[in-house]
């Protein structure tokens, strides 16, 4: 079998641009007719400018190579330019193509990934969700503790027995930053008012992106640990994870982080200074569902967990499942709220979630298909990227 051909597709996400304004996903067809599919998360350039990125890697490495023959792609793509280092935009684009081969291998053994994988270790996948703004709300869930609070107990309500939230404030080109007082106090203002909501039925999860410093980000924990979170995410910013290991060592909550680490040297780092408890691999930047197995692996020699970090489009969504379902130490799963609009409609046949959780497919490959005619219909013409720091330091 060899792949002969490919397709990449830039997708506007309609609003409210739960997941984010574009997604990016690839498309790879062998010449048995098998096609499969994949996604590239958040390459720091705009997507058309990826999409020309992304069909060069396949036009140079893809067409006529075995789809069966994932490490040894791996390694080449990774080396590329004599690169070998976790640049994030050859291994998101990496992670992509890496998916829809997985996809192709489970279509032609007639097996989902994860029984490729190891087997099937989880029937089904505890899943979490940020507080989104109902339609028309705006932001205004996070302008306040009392609306973000009945926002959490309405997701508990409707089967969540976790919420995620970032109450901080924006993320600045600037950070890290000493938290004002101001933003120290809403945070401990949010998170009692949600513990208050949703009592034990529902664990907390405090987000942030990096924007503190080490010590502001134990002056935060410290307000934090009355109320008990699951986790505080990515306290510092990626760049040292000896300093995120400093705010660890001086919390009883745990931290999680990994959506902005690519590759399992970046993961190592991260183990090796007991940085985090909980690994938050984002499988369309990280390298894909090999390398994202391997970090799981080294996870549990440290007895750390796996939580699949997720903003982005179904496709890796899709991936996370895959790997989650497979992985023993996995903990809970991200999710765009119960997987519907736009992430329902671009698929053929949309995530299962049933209360609270995302049940994996037994469909082969990643167990799931892009509707190409609904993503067609929705090219991306907006000039923004998936995200902006602001410009300016606050």
């Amino acid at each position: 079998m060899k792949i002969t051909d490919f397709k990449t597709f830039v997708v506007g996400n309609p609003p409210p641009h739960y997941g984010g304004k574009y997604f990016i996903f690839v498309k790879l067809t062998t010449d048995s007719g098998i096609s499969g599919y994949g996604e590239v998360y958040s390459v720091p350039f705009h997507p058309k400018t990826a999409a020309v990125m992304v069909d060069d890697i396949c036009e140079r490495y893809l067409v006529g190579w075995d789809p069966f023959k994932i490490e040894r792609l791996w390694r080449i793509v990774y080396s590329s330019g004599f690169t070998q280092r976790p640049d994030t935009s050859i291994m998101g684009i990496l992670s992509g193509v890496e998916a829809a081969c997985w996809d192709i291998v489970g279509k032609a053994l007639d097996k989902p990934v994860y029984e490729l994988l190891g087997g099937q270790v989880h029937e089904r996948l505890r899943s979490y969700s940020y507080l989104y703004p109902k339609q028309g709300e705006g932001e205004e869930v996070y302008g306040g503790p009392d609306l973000a609070a009945e926002r959490a107990a309405e997701y508990v309500e409707r089967g969540f027995t976790a919420v995620k939230f970032d109450p901080v404030g924006p993320y600045t080109a600037f950070d890290p930053r000493q938290l004002s007082q101001e933003s120290l106090d809403r945070s401990e203002r949010f998170v009692k008012a949600l513990r208050e909501a949703v009592g034990t039925r529902a664990d907390l999860l405090f987000g942030t992106h990096g924007q503190m410093t080490t010590s502001g980000a134990i002056r935060l924990a410290r307000r934090l640990e009355p109320y008990d979170p699951l986790w505080l995410e990515e306290p510092t910013p990626p760049e040292r994870p000896e300093e995120m290991a400093r705010v660890a060592r001086q919390t009883t909550i745990p931290i999680a982080t990994g959506e902005r680490l690519a590759t399992k040297y970046e993961f190592a780092r991260v183990l090796e200074n007991q940085a985090a408890s909980i690994l938050q691999m984002a499988l369309g930047r990280v390298g894909g569902l090999l390398e994202g197995k391997k970090i799981a692996g080294m996870a549990e020699a440290h007895y750390a967990q796996i939580a699949p970090h997720l903003y982005c489009g179904p496709i890796e969504g899709a991936v996370n499942v895959q790997l989650s379902a497979c992985s023993p130490n996995f903990l809970i799963l991200e999710s765009i709220q119960d997987w519907g609009g736009f992430h329902a409609e671009i698929l053929k046949t949309p995530m299962r979630w049933e209360e609270g959780y995302v049940i994996p497919p037994s469909a082969p490959g990643i167990g799931v298909e892009l509707d190409e005619e609904v993503a067609e219909r929705h090219p991306y013409e907006g000039r923004e990227l998936h995200l902006d720091m602001l410009d300016r330091p606050l």
